[in-house]
Parts: structure tokens; C-alpha cells; sequence
């Protein structure tokens, strides 16, 4: 069974909110869009290794933690 989009509980959108951080705080931080952030974590957009890292250490994580494809395996 495919995951609904719905379904789909984004880990860097877990991690900004632990971190009480806004989309619009977190695209600041790493120099992108705001509409950037929330399609990365609606998963309609895949980071380059660049944003990932920066998104990663924004967040105090790893891309492994915060990067995975919907079936929870590690990319």
C-alpha cells in the first residue's frame, strides 16, 4: 500500500516544529524560499545535497534523520 500524501509525516517539518521554528524562519536561515521549505516537506521536492546539509544543521540534525524516502528507508 502507497502512503496517501496525507499520510506522509515529514521529519523536518517534525523537527522545525520541536524546534518552534516557523517555515518562514527556517527558509531565512538557509537562504531559500519560504515555498521551498514547505515543498520539501510535502515532499514534492527533492534538496540538493547543499540545501540538505543546511537544512540539517539548521534543525541541530542529520540529512540521514531528516531525508528519508516514504517507505522509511535510509537514502
Amino acid at each position: 500500500m502507497v502512503p496517501r500524501k496525507a499520510d506522509f509525516a515529514s521529519p523536518v517539518r517534525e523537527r522545525r516544529k520541536q524546534q518552534r521554528m516557523t517555515q518562514a524562519e527556517l527558509s531565512e536561515l538557509v537562504g531559500v524560499s519560504r515555498q521551498t521549505i514547505i515543498a520539501v516537506e510535502q515532499g514534492d521536492y527533492a534538496p540538493s545535497v547543499y540545501l540538505a546539509l543546511k537544512i540539517a544543521r539548521a534543525l541541530g540534525g542529520t540529512v540521514e534523520e531528516l531525508f528519508t524516502d516514504e517507505a522509511g528507508d535510509r537514502k
